[in-house]
């Protein structure tokens, strides 16, 4: 049995428009008798997916339940590197899918109970799980409906590697943007490595910025556990957006402030190995920087932006909560927050890091 050619086009066209795969899905899983088919990008920061309708309800009520350990069945055919399409039959014996709790208590249930899946190993990477579901009334998928999807699966994994590197461009066109503004930047991946950077980010290895093979790191060891710390807060979606990390002055560089935006999407986002763009801002001695700017640039709040400008413009504590008409208690809170943002520890530490006009 041949392929669709309107489904092989199809699939292409999904490579190129990544909103066009819950279509694609959906045309290959009639093909086989499914009920719906997602695909899945397995990354260090979880699943992502994009699906057909049917498989979006499904996957939400899964997630819901909050027992993603109960799911065997993937990280088994993951496992196995099977160049091709696999059923429950090639991981599951009759007995252990009768007493398996994402089959027994999950699938089921629901009317589910059958697929055929296969894992794509794309490069950057990723490994790609694409899922095709059938339901139970209906029978386990046939070894015909198998030999088809294999014929399907070389369109499905050129499709999908595809889109992946469109994904990667995107991202890595926005650190050429910043570069032309003067600013560097770099994309992260999912383990906190260099993905790729702009010339201006590039100067700065290895004197700011190490590009080791497992991370890319701060070469200030202060400011790099605040990065690391805020990468892995960033993947757990717990971040609250922008992080910015004050980088001390070396002896031939001003100080810097280093900003990690996330990288957010919807359905194209599951193709994307990019989790992070790290941009870097240089900052030259002058005079306390405009309060505005600190909230910009630390995630302070206004009262703690007016305690750092203060404090940076040579007033104390006490006279900041006398202009404030605030107590100095207030006013020492506000700047326990300030410490834990800048990364800094003392009321010395922070006045260097925010001394003089900044210009960028």
């Amino acid at each position: 049995m041949e392929p669709p050619s309107q489904l092989v086009d199809d699939i292409y066209e999904a490579g190129s428009v990544p909103e066009f795969w819950p279509r694609a899905l959906e045309k290959l899983a009639a093909t086989v008798d499914g009920a719906g088919a997602a695909l899945f990008a397995v990354r260090a920061d979880g699943l992502r997916s994009v699906a057909t309708p049917s498989m979006l309800d499904l996957l939400r009520e899964f997630d819901a339940l909050g027992r993603p350990e109960i799911n065997r069945r993937t990280p088994a055919a993951v496992a196995m590197r099977h160049p091709g399409f696999i059923t429950e039959y090639d991981v599951f014996t009759e007995e252990e899918l009768a007493v398996d709790p994402f089959y027994a208590e999950f699938l089921r249930p629901r009317g589910y109970g059958w697929c055929a899946g296969s894992a794509i190993f794309v490069p950057g990477g990723d490994t790609i799980v694409i899922s095709v579901e059938k339901r139970l009334n209906l029978g386990p998928v046939s070894r015909d409906h198998v030999a088809l999807l294999d014929r399907m699966r070389p369109h499905l994994a050129r499709a999908a590697a595809f889109s992946a590197r469109l994904a990667l461009d995107r991202v890595r066109s926005a650190t050429e943007a910043l570069g032309l503004i003067g600013l560097p930047a770099a994309v992260l991946g999912d383990r906190q490595q260099l993905l790729s950077a702009n010339a201006l980010f590039e100067d700065l290895i290895p004197d700011v910025v190490r590009a080791h093979r497992a991370r890319l790191m701060l070469a200030d060891q202060g400011a790099d556990r605040l990065l690391a710390d805020a990468f892995a807060r960033s993947l757990k979606r717990a971040g609250g957006g922008v992080q910015s990390i004050p980088i001390a002055a070396q002896e031939a560089r001003p100080a810097m402030v280093a900003h990690l935006l996330p990288v957010r999407g919807v359905a194209n986002d599951v193709f994307s190995a990019a989790s992070g763009l790290l941009m870097l801002t240089p900052v030259v001695a002058g005079k306390g920087p405009p309060r505005q700017l600190l909230e910009g640039l630390f995630d302070l709040s206004p009262a703690e932006a007016r305690v750092a400008g203060g404090l940076a413009d040579g007033s104390t504590v006490e006279q900041l909560a006398r202009l404030q008409g605030v107590s100095s208690e207030t006013v020492r809170g506000h700047l326990k927050a300030v410490f834990a943002k800048t990364g800094t520890h003392r009321q010395s530490e922070l006045v260097r890091l925010l001394a003089g006009p900044w210009h960028f």
